[in-house]
């Protein structure tokens, strides 16, 4: 059930993105996956294999639906974790108790716990990393690179564009 929704997760993830970005999106296909599996990790024991391709490409429509959603509002987030985890965590949640036909009240009540507790505690800690320490690194930084700006080198040297060497006849 696992490797199912994985798999409904990319098939959806590309098929969205190709509907929704006129392309076919590596990001969202791989977000896909996670999403998959994320959407699935509920009850992976307790559903049918038709319910994990069922949540895991609903939970691809909500990765790319997430991204372009984080996009448009300009939260950023680059590597698509919010819509991978939280979005697709938030449905898997849900769908684990509508594929076993029981509790969605139960499994309803502990996401907004869980949220009613995480959110604030996240939001306190984010405010005193601002306070303190500070949540950005400084612009100068931030437009040179942070691994140029507070390392000395590149972080990966093999795509620095280099001139041709010439031969010396």
């Amino acid at each position: 059930n696992t490797n199912l929704a994985a798999a409904a997760g990319v098939i959806t993830a590309i098929l969205v993105s190709r509907w929704i970005l006129g392309r076919i999106d590596l990001f969202a296909a791989l977000n896909g996956a996670i999403a998959g599996l994320v959407s699935i990790t509920a009850g992976p024991d307790i559903v049918d294999h038709y319910w994990a391709i069922i949540i895991g490409a609903i939970g691809g429509l909500i990765v790319v639906a997430g991204l372009k959603l984080l996009e448009t509002i300009k939260l950023d987030d680059v590597v698509g974790a919010v819509p991978a985890h939280l979005f697709a965590g938030i449905w898997g949640t849900l769908a684990a108790s509508i594929a076993a036909g029981a509790q969605f009240h139960v499994q309803l009540i502990g996401v907004l716990a869980v949220g009613a507790f995480v959110f604030p505690v996240s939001w306190l800690l984010w405010q005193a990393f601002r306070m303190t320490l500070g949540a950005r690194v400084p612009h100068n930084i931030e437009r040179l690179g942070q691994d140029v700006g507070e390392l000395g080198i590149e972080a990966y040297p093999e795509f620095v564009l280099m001139p041709e060497p010439h031969d010396e006849d």
